[in-house]
């Protein structure tokens, strides 16, 4: 039960004061897919094109998630109901210090990608589809998972016994089958510019040298 006697308090220094500063404005790239689809690839090559740009950014990617703030969880549903929560609530703070913030995760449940959304305000959750067949995905299995989950050793494995929800409607859908990650990460980029979360980079370059 919630106490009473907590009550926001609210500072001189918001959002958009912190947002100002950093010359862009603050969102959720929630990158989404299979296991071995390329979110994490596509994600870290976005991030360091944002980078080049000196824009202000974090990515929070799910398996390093998993070795600090979500320790102390499993792989049941309602861990990864809470994995996702936990996430989504750390995002938020992020957002609110004026960050572009970048999340790779399986996230296989619309319901919990949907919850994520709701906690944001307007335009700050920009959902990644990293649509790669499983077929494609089980030939690369980069961490050998799949594998593992087709021997039994792995229980509840997205895409094996465990169901997978594609996103109905993401801001960003990347098919991603023969596709360069540098291709992939200009999708998102452009996605960025044309939406006015960054300038584009020869309108930021003429503001800089006038």
């Amino acid at each position: 039960m919630k106490d009473e006697n907590i009550v926001w308090h609210n500072h001189p220094v918001d959002k958009a004061i912190r947002s100002d500063m950093k010359k862009q404005r603050p969102c959720l790239l929630w990158f989404t897919g299979l296991s071995g689809s390329g979110k994490s690839t596509i994600a870290g090559a976005v991030e360091h094109k944002l980078a080049l740009r000196q824009q202000h950014t974090y990515l929070m990617d799910g398996d390093n998630v998993r070795h600090r703030l979500c320790k102390d969880l499993g792989f049941s549903e309602t861990d990864r109901v809470e994995n996702i929560r936990r996430v989504g609530e750390v995002a938020n703070l992020m957002i609110d210090a004026g960050l572009i913030v970048l999340t790779a995760f399986i996230s296989p449940f619309r319901e919990n990608r949907d919850m994520v959304r709701a906690m944001l305000g307007e335009g700050e959750f920009i959902e990644v589809f990293i649509d790669t067949p499983i077929e494609e995905c089980e030939r690369r299995d980069p961490k050998g998972l799949y594998k593992k989950a087709r021997a039994g050793q792995i229980k509840d494995f997205t895409g094996i016994d465990s169901p997978y929800e594609s996103p109905e409607s993401a801001e960003i859908h990347i098919l991603n089958v023969g596709v360069a990650v540098e291709d992939a990460a200009d999708q998102v980029i452009a996605y960025l510019e044309s939406n006015g979360y960054l300038k584009p980079v020869k309108e930021a370059c003429h503001a800089t040298a006038g």
